[in-house]
């Protein structure tokens, strides 16, 4: 049958996988990509770049894999918007990243217009900048972009797929649900949220199956021609897919540069929930498609404080170092770090929240700020795990873990003992690609269904809780203190 290729367009970068028919990663290649800040609170791509990256990284692969490709997976960053022009393909803006707070008035001025219980009942999402919709209206009104029939819209898939296939405008269910755009219900663009926020339904890509063919490539391709791309996810619902996570109550959190908490719900898509994200989960099956829904909880700094801690305190030399300096003090020293860096996601949503940094004294050092930061990671997942298990009505037997951090077992020693149950490292650490390869080669037939993917998911090691609830709720409950210290803060417009 042959092997499946599998692009995860991440955040800081591309990666791309060879998967066998047994699910096993069999060659891997990556390319960073610049991130670009100009102003506080803006995060900015060169989508020329990240398409760059991913021919870099497939002509990588291509040359040390014999076997034939089945199909490629794409997932990819989710709310990051990509303009271009359909006659030139060229993009029209740089690309407007999902951690991007510049439309944070905006999506104030709209929820003081009365329009955040229409945003929540039709797409399961809330008035924030994390999402696409402000951000493509701020283009066409600020960014100097014409809306007319040659602007073309789309989240990174919808790039990719576009340059894959010379010129196919797709994307799938579970990237159109991010942003702020689509009826998670009826599974359509929404005519009254275009309207809203001036977007013309014409620019918008149309939205498949997360399983199922988007197109083929061209020449061009270092995969070469006629290669079908089959399946799509967002990067989340990737990885929950990866993670094997079918069945209803099922949950995992991928600590990547953000990190993300995702529920299986099921196949009904339930009411909105205060403090968290509804959102399609995935959609399988193109004569009777059936789509999954998931609670979200979007953490939007826990590899990104890493990432600071590196690249802007200059207090460790390489993300590797994290674990062991953490590990090397038995405890912060009282030292709280809420890495508001650009505001704070579920269950908080607030915009204006700004990174603090309290309970430092003369003793404390690197190691104890990079513990500060760790612990962070781990209080910020039990805020979501919590509002999840009281919305859900339905405690989470387990947490399934995979991301970069996920390589700490002191992290997740630290995040079993807060959510008080077992947290489950994948031997697979990249569920994230693993979920497209999956979607893409359910879609061409090199597995036959669910049932078989989720015999070939394989645990690394399990964590207990190993610590008193007492103990755990009094370091959590200093969070809490430590977090309203954080809130509202950044009163600019």
């Amino acid at each position: 049958m042959g092997i499946v290729i599998a692009i995860d367009a991440g955040t800081t970068g591309v990666r791309s996988f060879a998967v066998d028919e047994d699910g096993r990663p069999i060659g891997f290649a990556y390319r960073e990509f610049t991130q670009y800040f100009p102003r506080p609170g803006w995060v900015e791509h060169d989508a020329d770049e990240i398409w760059q990256a991913v021919v870099a990284t497939l002509a990588e692969i291509t040359a040390t894999v014999d076997e034939p490709i089945a199909a490629i997976g794409i997932t990819d960053q989710r709310e990051t918007v990509v303009v271009w022009d359909r006659r030139t393909g060229r993009p029209l803006h740089r690309a407007i990243v999902w951690q991007d707070r510049r439309t944070a008035s905006r999506c104030e001025q709209l929820t003081e217009q009365g329009r955040l219980d229409l945003v929540r009942s039709r797409t399961g999402l809330v008035l924030d900048p994390y999402f696409s919709g402000t951000k493509l209206e701020w283009i066409i009104t600020e960014g100097g972009v014409t809306a007319d029939a040659n602007l073309a819209f789309g989240t990174v898939d919808s790039w990719l797929i576009w340059n894959l296939t010379g010129g196919a405008h797709v994307t799938d269910t579970s990237n159109a649900s991010r942003t702020m755009l689509f009826d998670i219900h009826s599974l359509d663009w929404d005519p009254e949220l275009c309207d809203m926020l001036g977007v013309p339904a014409g620019c918008l890509p149309e939205v498949r199956p997360s399983s199922g063919r988007f197109g083929v490539t061209t020449a061009e391709i270092p995969t070469g021609a006629d290669i079908p791309v089959s399946g799509v996810a967002g990067d989340q619902q990737a990885a929950l897919f990866g993670q094997a996570c079918f069945s209803p109550g099922q949950a995992k959190n991928t600590y990547g540069t953000g990190s993300f908490v995702l529920m299986n719900v099921g196949d009904k898509c339930p009411p909105p929930v205060e403090g968290l994200l509804t959102t399609v989960a995935w959609t399988i099956g193109d004569r009777t498609p059936r789509t999954s829904y998931a609670y979200e909880g979007a953490i939007f700094a826990t590899g990104a404080a890493i990432q600071w801690l590196r690249d802007g305190l200059g207090i460790i030399d390489r993300a590797s170092d994290t674990g062991p300096l953490a590990e090397s003090v038995p405890h912060t020293g009282g030292v709280v770090f809420v890495p508001a860096l650009v505001g704070l996601g579920s269950p908080y949503w607030d915009a204006r929240a700004r990174g603090t940094i309290i309970g430092l004294t003369r003793g404390t050092g690197r190691a104890e700020i990079v513990r500060a930061t760790v612990e962070a990671i781990a209080y910020q997942s039990r805020d979501v795990v919590d509002a999840m298990t009281s919305a859900s009505r339905t405690p989470i037997t387990e947490l399934r873990v995979d991301g970069g951090a996920s390589a700490m077992d002191m992290l997740l020693q630290f995040q079993a003992d807060q959510i008080g149950v077992a947290v489950v490292r994948s031997k697979i650490r990249e569920a994230t690609a693993m979920g497209s390869a999956y979607l893409a080669g359910l879609a061409e037939g090199v597995w036959s269904n669910t049932g078989e993917l989720a015999d070939k998911w394989q645990a690394d090691r399990t964590f207990l809780p190993d610590l008193r609830r007492t103990s755990a709720d009094a370091l959590y409950a200093r969070w809490q203190r430590a977090v309203q210290r954080s809130l509202d803060w950044d009163l600019a417009d």
